[in-house]
Formats: structure tokens, C-alpha cells, sequence
């Protein structure tokens, strides 16, 4: 049986931020052979899905960038997801990468060729695809998530997701219940009893909510950045030890949490004169355990005559509404899902079958794991952005997940530059690292006792890095490719490869 034709050296996943991301990067280091899949019509990821009014993101814009690829012309401190957007479109522009992407191609199965040391993609109603490398680039933040509410599909009225927003429809004097107050709600929620909908809130936990000093960057100052070299790099690491200093309160419970704690009462005693209001919006959970939220806009609108707090359990959905466990049945013309993503902590987005045909989702069953997030064992020449055990909770996503593709490359650099066959981590190195990456996720905030998107039914945290972003970095420049990983050439013999610097 003849050899499949390698169709490309390196495939990428998704042409979201972490898949941009990693095709420019490609580029930066001499790499042109590459396809980039993308399952809808144009680039973007979760800030092309995520359009509901309100839509930002809640790190600095500054920071919320890349710093191979900065942008001067940001209008806000915080920027909205159209302005995200736009600038994932010019990083597209700029480098030429739509000559790269095949829109309308959704993976749907990856295989490993042990004969070949290949990858076979499957591709939704299409040819597959044939690669010696591939970036699962898909992201943690893709599939719309929705509550395990008994009834959720009796609703008769209208209902949106948070991240498959209806622009069609007109909120004005509409009943409309709001289900999850989490970070996406709490910027949805200002804006829908702007727009003089007849708001009802249901709250299964408050949250930890810190006010967001945005600003507008005046045109002076986005000049400078323009003109005045090192200005934008120097903004950019001021914003990141600011963010990096949060670490101390929100990722180990210590006298700093108690400070954020602090700011978040005062906050809330501020913005809320009610007693009892005050109650409910008091978390029972340390600062931390689940993501703080910033909005200076929310507390506002949970107190204007057009919205209601509720409080109780949800029993069911109804054909009308909603039923709440003391029996009162609210009806809506519309539901709001403001719930968040299916996050694979369990299980894997895409099927994949590695060597001696495993399948990793069977292997995370219980909980993903990698080695330094990045690669699994048994599936050599993969790699994964914003893989298990990346997450922040203080810091930018972007600088972790631009250390990991710096890590990618250099992988990828190896497998084509020493003709590789195999690059595979061994497995003792990939459980040390996980050892003791769970042993220290137990004296995190995120491990005190509240439930949260972050861990697995049974506890198990497969989604956050527990540490310093500082720390994050600086483990995947700490690849030992030629202590923990396996090279195998052509001819089956094992081979030595020197880590190259990832500085």
C-alpha cells in the first residue's frame, strides 16, 4: 500500500486568535507550508461568534494583543468585541494569511498514521487532508454551553445563546429572562434594560464584581505609539505586571484576597443601597474560585424599575417561562442563555486517534491533561493551543497562549528541519509534570470548594495554570526536547535533537 501525499506540513485548527496567532509566527520563522481550516466564513474564533450588545473583553486592550503583532489605534482601555474583531482582521491583512485559510471546512476526525508518521484529517463533506504536524487551534471558547435544566427544550417563545445573539430581534417592552449572571451576563444585562426590555434576572451565584475603569485613549496618545518607539512595548509590560501582581489574592488564598475582597464589598456597598439586594449579590466563595467579573454598569441596571433579581432555584423550564422551586412560574416572550461553552475539561473537541490507534478522549475521560499543556504522549507531531492547564485567572490569556505557539514552532521547526518522523513526549516526563501541576492546583483559590467551569464534575482541575504568568512563560521556554521527548527519523531510529532556545 502505497504512502498517503503529504498534502502540508503543518495544519492549523481554527482561525481564531491562538490559530492567527500561530500562522504568523509560521511565518516569522521562515514556515509558508501550512492550511489553516476555519469552520465559518471568516476569521475570529469566539469574537466573531460573540456579538451580543455589550460584548467586550475585561483584560486591557493593550495587553489583550499580541506583542508580535501590536496595534497602536486601540480606542479604549477595554475594547468591544468589534474593535477585537477588527483587529484579528488587519493581523489577517497584514500577513497575508487568507491565502492560508480554507473557510467552510470543519474538522471532524484526526488520525494518526504510525506507518507514515502522518496525520489524516477528516473534513466535513470534504476531501481529507493529509499533514506531518497539526495545531488543534479550535479553543476552549467555541461551542455555545447550555444549563442542564429539566424542560430547556419545551420553550415555546424566543431564545438566543450569548454567543449566537439574534440582532434581528427587537427588545423594546419585551419580557425577557436572563438565565446566568456570569461575565457574559453582566455585560448583556445593562444594555438589554437600556433598550427597555422588561428584564428578569436569574442568579444561581453572585460573583466577585470589581469596577472597570475604562478610558478613552486619546488620539495623542495612540500618536506616540505610532511614533515614539518602545512606548506601545513599555504600556504593555506596565499592564502586565499590574495584572501579574493580582495573582497574589486571586490564584492562593492569602491577605491579598482579602484585599480584593475589600475592594469588591466596597464596590458593591457603593453601587447598591439596599440591605437585602446586598445579601444577595454577597458571594459565600473566596475571591478567585470562580472569575472575578469587571463591570461599573451592572449593579446599575440590576436596580432600575424594568429589572428583577431572582434569587431562587430554577425547578424547570416551562412552555411560557420559567418555574422557580417556591412554584412561581414567570412568563417571557424571550429566554436569554448567558451560560458560557461546552469547556472540554473532559473528553476532546474533535476525535482524535493517536498511536496503536488510542483515542484521546477516552484518555481524558476523567480530566485532559498534557505535557506543559501543550502535547500529549502517544500522539506525536500535535500540539494544542490553550490546552489543559493553560488558563489565567489574572492575567491575559494572549501571553500565555503566545508562549505556547513560540513552543509549537520550535516543534514543528524540528519535525520539518531534521526530517522527523516522530516527536512524541515521553510519558514519565508528561506525569511528573502533571503531579506536580495538580498538587500545587490544591492550594489554589480555584480548588477551595465552589463550583465553577474550571473544574470537572469530581473535582479534578484540568483548565487553570496555578501560578504566575511569569511562571507560565517560562516553562514552555523550558521545553527539554531532547531530555522529554522521543525523535524518531525516517528509518525508525530514535535520534538526539537539542532544544533549541524558545527566548
Amino acid at each position: 500500500m502505497s504512502a498517503p501525499t503529504v498534502d502540508t506540513t503543518t495544519l492549523i485548527i481554527g482561525a481564531g486568535f491562538a490559530g492567527i496567532g500561530t500562522a504568523i509566527r509560521l511565518l516569522q520563522k521562515g514556515h509558508d507550508d501550512f492550511i489553516i481550516l476555519e469552520r465559518d466564513v471568516r476569521p475570529g474564533g469566539t469574537w466573531r461568534d460573540n456579538v451580543y450588545p455589550g460584548a467586550a473583553c475585561d483584560i486591557p486592550s493593550r495587553l489583550y494583543s499580541y506583542s508580535f503583532a501590536p496595534n497602536p489605534d486601540w480606542s479604549h482601555t477595554y475594547s468591544g468585541s468589534n474593535e477585537i474583531l477588527a483587529y484579528i482582521d488587519r493581523m489577517v491583512a497584514d500577513h497575508d494569511l487568507e491565502r492560508f485559510i480554507r473557510y467552510s471546512h470543519l474538522a471532524v476526525g484526526i488520525e494518526f498514521d504510525e506507518a507514515t508518521g502522518t496525520w489524516r484529517i477528516d473534513i466535513a463533506d470534504r476531501e481529507p487532508i493529509v499533514a506531518r504536524t497539526v495545531v488543534v487551534a479550535s479553543g476552549p471558547l467555541s461551542t455555545p454551553g447550555y444549563p442542564d435544566i429539566t424542560g430547556i427544550d419545551d420553550y415555546t417563545g424566543h431564545r438566543m445563546h450569548s454567543a449566537a445573539w439574534d440582532h434581528s430581534y427587537d427588545f423594546t417592552g419585551k419580557k425577557v429572562g436572563v438565565i446566568g449572571t456570569g461575565a457574559s451576563a453582566v455585560q448583556i444585562i445593562p444594555k438589554l434594560v437600556d433598550a427597555g426590555a422588561e428584564v428578569t434576572v436569574y442568579q444561581r451565584t453572585p460573583g466577585w464584581v470589581l469596577p472597570r475603569l475604562d478610558r478613552r485613549i486619546t488620539s495623542a496618545t495612540r500618536q506616540i505609539y505610532r511614533t515614539v518607539p518602545g512606548t506601545q512595548a513599555a504600556a504593555r509590560r506596565l499592564w502586565f505586571w499590574g495584572h501579574e501582581s493580582v495573582a497574589l489574592g486571586a490564584v492562593w488564598n492569602s491577605p491579598f484576597t482579602r484585599v480584593i475582597e475589600g475592594v469588591a464589598k466596597l464596590n458593591l456597598r457603593a453601587q447598591v443601597g439596599d440591605p437585602w439586594m446586598r445579601r444577595q449579590l454577597t458571594p459565600d466563595f473566596r475571591a478567585g474560585c470562580k472569575r472575578l467579573l469587571m463591570t461599573s454598569d451592572y449593579y446599575p441596571a440590576l436596580q432600575a424599575d424594568n429589572c428583577r433579581l431572582i434569587t431562587w432555584p430554577i425547578a424547570r423550564i416551562c412552555e411560557q417561562g420559567v418555574r422557580t422551586v417556591e412554584g412561581i412560574e414567570r412568563h417571557f416572550d424571550c429566554l436569554v442563555f448567558a451560560t458560557g461553552f461546552e469547556i472540554a475539561k473532559q473528553g476532546t473537541p474533535i476525535p482524535i486517534r493517536g498511536r496503536n490507534g488510542r483515542v484521546l478522549a477516552d484518555e481524558w475521560s476523567r480530566g485532559a491533561y498534557a505535557y506543559k499543556s501543550f502535547a500529549v504522549s502517544g500522539y506525536p507531531n500535535l500540539y494544542f493551543t490553550f490546552g489543559p492547564n493553560s488558563g489565567p485567572g489574572h492575567n491575559s490569556a494572549l501571553v500565555y497562549m503566545e508562549a505556547q505557539i513560540d513552543a509549537i514552532v520550535t516543534a514543528v521547526s524540528l519535525v520539518r528541519d531534521r526530517g522527523l518522523k516522530l516527536l512524541d513526549v515521553h510519558r514519565p516526563a508528561q506525569d511528573a509534570y502533571n503531579r506536580s501541576i495538580q498538587k500545587r492546583l490544591e492550594r489554589t483559590t480555584w480548588n477551595s470548594g465552589c463550583r465553577s467551569w474550571y473544574l470537572t464534575d469530581d473535582g479534578f482541575n484540568a483548565t487553570m495554570f496555578p501560578g504566575f504568568a511569569t511562571q507560565f512563560i517560562g516553562q514552555m521556554r523550558s521545553v527539554d526536547f531532547t531530555r522529554d521527548f522521543r525523535a524518531v527519523a525516517g528509518d525508525e531510529v530514535s535520534v538526539e535533537v537539542r532544544s533549541p532556545s524558545l527566548a
